[in-house]
């Protein structure tokens, strides 16, 4: 099986951002994992995928079920 992977470019126009906003995600540590081979990075598609499966907010009750914070 073969990896897939995204630059910048195209992973700024899968979720609609400027491509300096990856690099100063980058810069600060933050966003998804990546890889840099001969001075270009790369984005392995499963940890562009993990990391937007983090990303997910449930809508609907806390999952203690209290309703906290729903106000």
């Amino acid at each position: 099986m073969t990896t897939q992977h995204l630059d910048q470019r195209q992973l700024a126009c899968r979720w609609n951002i400027s491509p300096r906003t990856l690099e100063r995600w980058r810069w600060q540590n933050d966003g998804p994992s990546y890889i840099k081979i001969g001075g270009r990075v790369c984005y392995r598609l499963e940890d562009v995928e993990a990391y937007e499966g983090a990303q997910l907010h449930p809508i609907g009750p806390t999952a203690s079920g209290s309703g906290e914070g729903a106000r």
